[in-house]
């Protein structure tokens, strides 16, 4: 039996979200769940903005030849869908990484141009055992916020210094205060020579260095490519969990013959980086929902208040209540079923609404409202001045 804090316990409980055997490792997204997914992707979407990047989409699917350029073929065949129509091998992408070098490749950018941020919410496929799966963290089919950075070298460190000064106050804002570095150093199989690997990894520890990072040392944990730093975060019951990466990679632009061209007109390669910030958006909200039992920040929260008339002469002015909190920009329901007051408190305050706000016949002659908090505080307030309190109490910080 799973615990009452199990994010698969909570996603049933709150209405977010299932899984079933007709789909292993893949999400049906209820209304609700879809919601609080779609706000993970305009929080990144705001930081992409703010950080210069261009939004991208590309294929699901690509050729074998890709594949085999990009080392995913030799290194990673066994955790990608093979399809095959007969004429030639294609694989569902396990990365958006192929799919931004051929945009690359077809913009060939000048010196002028770099650094080039591309970023892409990267539905993607991995080919990962049953026994494997497990809830939102381990899927099959998940999003990345899959990001890029195509520069010249000597950009590479403050690119990556950039990257890892924005990180600490973003997932504060999720409620985790910790976030510990990693750097993760050359695998025993990995593509490129050894010089390229020195160069990779001093360039990212300087850019490390930078910024002040004290990185935990993983040796051989990087990708195949090229080394990373890793940003490990602590929820409430101190489990560590990785999500934001950002990789150095000399090895892919190499492997595709990528360039660009200088002040002089000559050919040069470009360093490549590999950014993420939640790593997988479903992933990140497994760990939110378990770091925050369930009770969401108010900005986060699919639905941030619900109103509850007292009494039948009361559900017209429910109703101009809740389109004029809907108005001021607040998520909103409305609760006029024949159940009891107490238990339609009782199932919002189940539900992880932050806010209840009841109606009466009082509220109605005097155009106000009664908030209750999911703390238990409780006031009485002006529908007008309300709606401005409870807007800016869910706005995002």
């Amino acid at each position: 039996m799973l615990s009452e804090h199990d994010h698969r316990a909570l996603g049933d409980r709150l209405d977010l979200f299932h899984l079933q055997e007709e789909a292993p490792g893949m999400v049906f997204w209820h209304p609700r769940g879809f919601i609080l997914y779609q706000l993970l992707e305009e929080r990144v979407r705001r930081e992409l903005a703010s950080g210069g990047y261009r939004e991208v989409r590309t294929p699901q699917v690509l050729g074998q030849r890709i594949w085999e350029s990009s080392g995913h073929w030799q290194n990673f065949r066994h955790g990608m869908f093979v399809l095959d129509n007969g004429e030639r091998p294609f694989a569902m992408k396990p990365v958006s990484c192929p799919g931004h070098i051929q945009l690359f490749q077809r913009l060939a950018p000048s010196f002028r141009a770099l650094p080039l941020r591309m970023a892409e919410f990267g539905l993607v496929h991995r080919n990962e055992s049953s026994g494997a799966l497990h809830g939102l963290f381990r899927l099959r089919q998940f999003t990345q916020d899959d990001g890029h950075i195509f520069c010249m070298e000597h950009q590479v460190a403050s690119e990556v210094a950039a990257f890892c000064r924005s990180l600490r106050a973003f997932y504060r804002e999720f409620g985790f205060e910790e976030a510990q570095v990693a750097f993760s150093s050359r695998p025993a199989q990995r593509a490129g020579d050894d010089a390229l690997w020195d160069r990779a990894e001093a360039a990212l520890l300087e850019a490390a260095g930078r910024v002040g990072l004290d990185c935990r040392m993983q040796p051989g944990e990087g990708a195949f490519y090229g080394p990373k730093l890793e940003f490990i975060l602590k929820d409430r019951s101190g489990r560590e969990w990785q999500c934001g990466t950002i990789q150095l990679d000399f090895v892919l632009p190499e492997r595709f013959d990528l360039h660009y061209v200088d002040s002089g007109g000559e050919k040069r390669r470009p360093a490549m980086l590999h950014r993420a910030i939640f790593g997988s958006v479903e992933r990140f909200l497994g760990i939110l929902l378990e770091h925050h039992q369930g009770v969401l920040p108010a900005w986060l929260a699919p639905e941030q208040v619900r109103v509850l008339p007292v009494g039948a002469d009361s559900h017209a002015y429910a109703a101009e209540v809740q389109e004029h909190l809907s108005a001021a920009g607040l998520r909103v329901e409305a609760d006029a079923r024949g159940e009891t007051l107490s238990r339609r408190i009782l199932e919002a305050h189940q539900d992880a609404v932050p806010f209840t706000v009841l109606v009466g016949a009082r509220e109605q002659a005097g155009r106000s409202i009664q908030i209750r908090e999911r703390g238990g505080v409780q006031r009485n307030a002006p529908l007008e001045s309300a709606a401005a309190e409870l807007a800016s109490a869910c706005r995002a910080a």
